[in-house]
């Protein structure tokens, strides 16, 4: 909540009350971001969560989840359909990708034509 009140000089000041909501525009909009960090996937804290319908297909799941070394549970739910993500998550992470070098103004151009950048193909 948002209170407005004039001091003895007529000056208005505005405080805010309720420190869970952010006031924008007139209408209150509810924090998201509370501070803390959430922990990484497949750690104690956050385990993957699987749900199987077979108990081959647990054991398989399972031993690959030993194997790269991450904490997980795993439902066994024969009459539900499957429900993988947090494994494919896992399994597909994306690699940080390594940008190639740019070929400056003047340093001579990759066509070989022995002229700088700039004066052959940096046109």
């Amino acid at each position: 909540m948002f209170t407005s009140r004039p001091d003895e000089r007529g000056v208005v000041h505005c405080c805010a009350v309720d420190e869970s909501f952010n006031i924008v525009d007139g209408e209150k909009m509810k924090k998201i971001y509370n501070g803390k960090k959430t922990a990484k996937l497949g750690t104690e804290k956050r385990p993957a969560v699987v749900h199987v319908q077979t108990e081959e297909r647990l054991k398989e799941l399972a031993s690959i989840f030993e194997e790269n070394g991450w904490k997980y549970t795993i439902g066994l739910e024969p009459d539900k359909p499957e429900d993988i993500i947090d494994f494919e998550i896992l399994m597909n992470t994306q690699k940080p990708k390594i940008a190639e070098k740019k070929v400056g103004r003047n340093e001579p151009c990759p066509c070989g034509s022995g002229k700088k950048y700039k004066k052959c193909c940096g046109k």
